[in-house]
Formats: structure tokens, sequence, C-alpha cells
């Protein structure tokens, strides 16, 4: 039902500097793996095999890496280190990879615009790689989500309780709550003040959309910096129709900043690389 995952990958990295001045974000090391290749991994764990990556200049490392490389490839074939591909080729065997490039960066809705040709008209899913989103003990976030889009049938944002002190970083949504971590979404505020903040549920990077976004995308004006906001478009959506905010199971760490990448890389080596699962 959901085949297309669209990945935001034109972002300058800033936070990470000088380390991103050459090298997509995406691409930072999360133990032996780059962050948007645990995202795919997310994405076809929950049957989505069409990966749709929207990325910019300097970011060619990203389609280099979900290809074959013949040079290293000959070089380790028949040794032991050819285990370390195995995760990288299922991924490849299993999943088809189709990238446009976002000329100028004007906010996460411009880019999810910049990848309609990619997706189509059906309803697909959106990763932002920076958020790495892990969950031992059950079906990872995506997956989750996909399930519940099968019973609702309308656009769904993952969130998250977040402190005072960091409600201003994100996207934050208000509304009736159908269940216990379901939430009918009536506001939907980007990046307020604390004490504007309509609540402490925040928007992280996964969603699924319908496609009629791309029209509200279209039709929302360019806020602060000249974006377009993609919590716009969905406040918009959530007026006509029906949006959701799911509160998902599991642990989310913001690889974008230096602690919740540190945090990150400590959990998978402990919890995935020394178990022999992160390869």
């Amino acid at each position: 039902m959901i085949r297309k995952c669209l990945f935001p990958a034109a972002g300058y990295g800033t936070r990470f500097l000088p380390a991103t001045k050459a090298m997509p974000k995406e691409m930072l090391p999360i133990v032996n793996k780059p962050l948007i290749q645990y995202g795919v991994e997310e994405a076809l764990d929950a049957g989505i095999t069409d990966m749709a990556i929207v990325t910019g200049r300097n970011k060619r490392a990203i389609e280099d890496h979900f290809d074959i490389s013949y040079e290293i490839e000959a070089q380790i074939q028949g040794t032991d280190k050819e285990q370390y591909l195995q995760g990288i080729r299922r991924l490849m065997d299993n999943c088809t990879f189709s990238y446009t490039r976002q000329i100028e960066m004007k906010g996460l809705g411009h880019a999810i615009l910049t990848g309609r040709r990619l997706i189509g008209d059906e309803p697909f899913a959106v990763v932002l790689a920076d958020d790495l989103c892990i969950n031992l003990d059950n079906d990872g976030v995506l997956k989750q989500m996909v399930q519940l889009y099968k019973q609702f049938r309308c656009s769904i944002v993952a969130i998250q309780e977040v402190p005072p002190e960091e409600i201003s970083k994100y996207g934050v949504i208000s509304g009736e709550m159908i269940r216990d971590d379901i939430y009918r979404v009536n506001s939907m505020v980007e990046k307020p003040s604390p004490e504007d903040a309509p609540s402490n549920l925040a928007i992280i990077g996964r969603y699924i959309l319908t496609p009629d976004i791309f029209e509200l995308i279209e039709e929302t004006e360019p806020g602060k910096g000249g974006e377009i906001q993609i919590t716009d478009a969905l406040m918009k959506q959530a007026q006509r129709g029906c949006v959701l905010a799911y509160k998902f199971k599991g642990t989310r760490y913001d690889c974008g900043s230096g602690e919740g990448f540190m945090a990150a890389t400590q959990f998978c080596y402990d919890n995935l690389y020394l178990k022999g699962l992160s390869f």
C-alpha cells in the first residue's frame, strides 16, 4: 500500500561543520553504517521498496553508496571482510533508488515538493535520515506508521514528548486524543517559543503523507527565511480532512546534534555492532 519512501537529503548539515563541508550529513557513520542506510533499512523493513532521494550539490556519495563498488568488492572477495557488505547488498537487491536534485534550499516542504515526480499520485513515507529511530523490541517506527495508515488512510506524523527548553526546535501539535498514542491534529505550530507552544508533542522525522499534500505545499506561502514549512501544508490538510499524530514506540536520536550523534553511536555499538547485527 505504501510503496515509496522519500528522503530529503539536500541540506547543508551546518550543525556538523566542518565534517559536512564536503561530506553529506546523511553519510555520517553511526559505528559502521551511514545514517541514510539505517533509514533505508527501516523503510524496507516496513515493506517499502522504492526509495526516492532528494539530493543536492556535493551529495554524490549517497548515490555511490547504494551502488556496486567493483574495486572494493574485487579486493575483499573471498575474505572474511565480505560480511561487512551483507547489509548494503540486501538493500541493493531488494530496493530501487531514484534521485532528483533540490536546486535551492527552501525548507522541508519545498524538499518534499521537489520529490513529487519521483513519488507520483500515491501515498508515501518520508524519512529524515538524521533522526535515527530504533526499536529493538518491536516493529520499527515506519512499520508502525504503515500499519496505522492501513487503518486510517490519512496523513500521519510521528511525535514525541520533549522538554520545554527544546520546544523551539520542532513543529509542535495539539489535538484530540483518539487513543493513548494517537491524536487527531487540530493545531500545528512550527518552532514556537515554549510559552506559545500548544503542547509538548513535537514532530520528528517520520511521516506518512497522502498525495494531495503536494498541491497544499504549492499553495503554502514561504515563511521565515523564505522557507516553505511542511507543518503549514499539513495544517491545511488537517483543516480540510484528517491528519493524525502518532506517539511511536521506540527511541529516537537527533543525529544532527553532537549529543544525539554520540548517544546513537554508543547505543548502536553496544546493542547492534557488538552483537553482529550492524553489518
